[in-house]
């Protein structure tokens, strides 16, 4: 596809004609800037055998459960679209209950899992070159990569992260290869909802969130 510069985009919009096609596109829309070339493209990419089983099982899954169903529902209906039989969970330690919870879920429905928490290996933080101060939130760094690995190797069919770090969830999504999604994104400040701080960036998260607050 075609290389462009980048200004306004989506964050910037206020229309939002793309959602049901009403409204005029603003001048930097990127659905107005798409080129018919573009579309077909895509179109041809999410026809493919692959991507369209999952288009169609994802469209299925969100009509079927639109704000009715949690995200834990819609991942058991979906994997079950899918065919999917064995579920990998990538955890974070801090959330080993959760993922335990969810995996005795996911079994509960049909599904096999195997689930791997971010220390194992207990690799040294020093060994790694992490600066020494790190240690006292934990004296093992976390291992994201052997997750992936470990449920590369395990053959998952779908893999589920369940609350790893920033950066370390970044070199679990480089190094799996089976389809990923996340169930819980770590916060622990706002009880592991981020969206909490986007929802109160003009209260009590001023001064955290802008340079000038």
């Amino acid at each position: 596809m075609e290389e462009k510069e980048y200004g306004f985009s989506c964050s910037d919009c206020s229309v939002l004609a793309c959602r049901r096609g009403e409204g005029t596109y603003p001048s930097f829309c990127l659905t107005k800037a798409m080129s018919e070339e573009d579309r077909d493209i895509l179109k041809a990419m999410y026809l493919s055998e692959e991507n369209n089983e999952l288009m169609q099982n994802s469209a299925l899954t969100e009509w079927n459960g639109y704000c009715v169903k949690s995200r834990v529902e819609e991942l058991i209906e979906f994997a079950g679209r899918m065919n999917y039989k064995k579920i990998g969970i990538a955890c974070c330690i801090a959330l080993k209950n959760e993922a335990s919870i969810l995996a005795k879920v996911l079994k509960a429905n049909g599904f096999q899992t195997h689930t791997v928490v971010c220390k194992v290996g207990a690799i040294p933080k020093t060994e790694l070159g992490i600066d020494e101060k790190c240690k006292s939130v934990g004296p093992h760094a976390c291992n994201p990569i052997y997750q992936a690995e470990e449920l590369n190797r395990a053959g998952t069919d779908l893999n589920v992260v369940v609350g790893l770090c920033v950066g370390h969830d970044i070199l679990f999504h480089k190094y799996i290869e089976g389809p990923t999604t996340t169930l819980v994104v770590k916060d622990r400040v706002t009880g592991h909802n981020p969206a909490v701080a986007l929802y109160l960036h003009e209260g009590v998260y001023k001064k955290k969130l802008y340079p000038q607050g």
